[in-house]
């Protein structure tokens, strides 16, 4: 679907509506979450009200320069858009981050919720890219010095323009969602909106998931609750680069990496139902 397509298929009624009376926003339902989070080995109940939780898609792209990882997106995806559709249905704040790609959802109301959150105040400047330290990179447990694809035949990337010019077309962009690439932005709307609570999911876990301005990194020393949904995201990994193990396990490793030094792990199945409101929350 073409931009302007995109764009024909948003309600015309609620566009002028939000221009002359601002966009509203999610509403603030109850709700409990309970994650079961897994961290160094260890598994911990997390109870999240669903009104202080948003879900962060890092990079869903519709395509990409390495032609193996465009085909595992396109492959999670559809199950990816399953777990968001009940997310949101439960009243948690979806937030769709295709880095590079803003120019396709101008003058949307899931971009303009997100650009015309008021400015917060940080207890730090927000980057827009957070990389390893260098005590990081020397324990990384997988090397992907050389971009991590793992086609037969890798193509030399020249940088932009890249080939992604929107999220991926299964996963659906409705209701009180937000789009944006910025990590000042999102957490504007989250200080707004009173979330300091994040699942993330995407692409990729060893690059955007940690690096982006709204990625663990980042979120993390901001002080939020990070999570990471495992069985929802893919590492830029080539098996013939160290440690020589699976493209499966490698993202694996990465995961258990993330766990062990940033944040802990759920299983996105868990995003899907609330249980009874009346359990003590965290």
């Amino acid at each position: 679907m073409n931009r302007r397509a995109f764009l024909s298929s948003a309600s015309a009624a609620y566009l002028l509506a939000a221009q002359a009376t601002g966009l509203p926003n999610r509403p603030v339902v109850p709700g409990t979450l309970r994650l079961r989070t897994r961290r160094v080995g260890k598994e911990e109940v997390r109870l999240w009200p669903v009104a202080r939780t948003a879900v962060i898609i890092c990079d869903m792209w519709d395509a990409h320069t390495c032609s193996l990882s465009a085909q595992r997106v396109a492959a999670m995806a559809p199950r990816m858009n399953l777990v968001v559709s009940a997310a949101r249905s439960l009243g948690v704040m979806i937030i769709h981050a295709p880095s590079d790609t803003m120019k396709f959802y101008e003058g949307t109301p899931w971009r303009e919720r997100m650009r015309m959150a008021p400015t917060a105040a940080s207890p730090f400047p927000i980057l827009n890219r957070c990389a390893r330290v260098p005590d990081e990179e020397r324990n990384f447990p997988i090397d992907d010095s050389a971009g991590g694809c793992d086609d037969p035949v890798v193509r030399k990337e020249t940088g932009p323009p890249y080939p992604w010019t929107r999220e991926h077309p299964a996963i659906d962009i409705v209701g009180y969602d937000g789009v944006s690439e910025s990590g000042q932005e999102i957490y504007n709307f989250c200080q707004q909106a009173k979330i300091d609570k994040v699942v993330l999911m995407g692409v990729h876990t060893n690059i955007c998931i940690l690096n982006r301005g709204f990625g663990a990194r980042q979120m993390t020393r901001l002080g939020f609750e990070v999570v990471l949904a495992r069985d929802l995201t893919d590492a830029m990994y080539d098996p013939r680069t160290r440690p020589f193990v699976s493209h499966t396990r490698g993202t694996e490793l990465v995961v258990e990496h993330i766990e062990a030094t940033w944040c802990p792990s759920i299983v996105s199945d868990d995003l899907t139902r609330v249980v009874a409101t009346n359990l003590r929350q965290r």
